[in-house]
């Protein structure tokens, strides 16, 4: 009986050192990145201008109590849709609600609409937290049905079968808590080739999400940036960059 339990415990402790991951770094900038933000006005982006602005050479973002969003609203890129890219760019926000860098999502123009300006499809979560699972970094199905697709930390797959399976952890709960700067500015990277999806923080692989569901994954879509309804709060993004992959 104790034998089965040694062999049962050294399995156990197998399939942990497997599933963890060697901390992996953000690859160099590749030449060519094509700047998305002129750094002094919104000039190619459309949003509430009651609530977006440009602050200190970075895009703001901001709701108050009398100037609430109605409904969670998005300031979109009008550069044109995005299929496989690598995207770059830094931001910090307040505590007091959350925001979100959309991608290969779609411009939602018909049905009964909170505003103008909604947007659905893949999120990466942007939040000034630093204590696992309540981070920026992981995937949110924003307007779709899956929830949180993937969270920061994981290496996983959306199988066909309409499952996930996590097959990794890329970074444990103190070690997000070391890489995230409160109150600062954060470094995002994020790849996305087919159906195969990278998100890095601060120069570290913290989510590697593979989106095999035939009818859910999303392949293409136009980028843009949240403000979340609710609580008053702001978010602040600057040297937003982007590079095709084709």
């Amino acid at each position: 009986m104790i034998r089965m339990l040694t062999l049962a415990a050294a399995a156990s402790l197998a399939l942990h050192t497997l599933a963890a991951e060697e901390p992996q770094t953000a690859p160099a900038e590749p030449a060519g990145m094509k700047s998305l933000f002129n750094g002094k006005d919104l000039t190619g982006w459309d949003g509430d201008p009651r609530l977006w602005s440009v602050k200190g050479g970075a895009i703001h973002g901001e709701t108050t109590p009398a100037t609430p969003a109605k409904g969670n609203t998005f300031l979109i890129c009008k550069d044109g849709a995005a299929r496989d890219f690598e995207l770059r760019l830094s931001f910090r926000c307040s505590v007091t609600n959350n925001s979100g860098i959309q991608y290969r999502s779609k411009h939602i123009t018909e049905g009964k609409l909170a505003n103008p300006w909604v947007v659905r499809g893949y999120q990466h979560e942007i939040r000034n937290e630093a204590t696992l699972p309540n981070v920026a970094g992981f995937i949110y199905d924003e307007g779709g049905k899956r929830g949180r697709v993937c969270l920061a930390g994981e290496k996983a797959v959306w199988g066909a079968d309409g499952k996930k399976q996590v097959q990794g952890t890329l970074i444990d709960a103190p070690g997000y808590k070391a890489l995230f700067k409160l109150d600062q500015w954060n470094d995002v990277v994020i790849i996305a080739k087919g159906n195969h999806i990278q998100h890095y923080l601060n120069g570290r692989l913290i989510l590697d999400f593979t989106d095999a569901d035939p009818k859910l994954a999303l392949l293409e879509g136009i980028l843009s940036l949240q403000l979340h309804a609710g609580k008053p709060m702001w978010a602040e993004y600057k040297d937003l960059r982007i590079k095709d992959l084709k």
